[in-house]
């Protein structure tokens, strides 16, 4: 019986979803599923309507107002929240896991290197004449002091890989 009444309404129901889809800024694919759900629900609970296409034409536009009014309330992102810039779940991890390890590595730097580098990692983008304040040496110095500071760490981060890369 469902079947045949699935069966019998696809055309038109087809028909009707490509006529209203474009109006409701939907998708017609969603539209379409939407009516057969409230079909399916239909069904279960009060059996197969008595003028099956007549039931249809009004459930394809009752679904496409309803998506219309959802639209005109949804309010866009001005980016995905759950963008990580076009990159996979692996690459975040990734990312996160490569930014704490050279975080680590900076804490086991001498003490004013590693002060002089969380300035420079800082969020807040400091400036050269805000970070030598900050560390109570002079602007002049802080290039100078970040060419030191990073040779160190280079040479830190290497010897680590290095011996990484033995053991495994």
């Amino acid at each position: 019986m469902t079947y045949d009444l699935v069966s019998a309404l696809r055309p038109l129901l087809t028909a009707e979803v490509r006529a209203e889809a474009p109006a409701s800024g939907t998708e017609p694919g969603d539209l379409e599923q939407a009516v057969w759900l409230r079909l399916l629900e239909r069904l279960d609970r009060h059996g197969p309507p008595s003028d099956p296409p007549g039931w249809l034409r009004r459930a394809v536009r009752s679904e496409a107002r309803r998506a219309r009014r959802a639209a005109r309330a949804e309010l866009p992102y001005e980016t995905d929240p759950a963008d990580a810039g076009g990159r996979g779940p692996e690459e975040v991890l990734l990312a996160a896991a490569r930014h704490r390890f050279v975080r680590e590595a900076v804490r086991r730097t001498a003490p004013r290197c590693a002060r002089l580098l969380e300035a420079l990692l800082s969020p807040a983008d400091l400036t050269y004449r805000e970070i030598a304040g900050e560390l109570g040496i002079s602007q002049g110095a802080v290039g100078p002091e970040r060419s030191r500071c990073l040779g160190c760490l280079h040479r830190m981060l290497a010897a680590e890989v290095a011996a990484r890369r033995a053991r495994g």
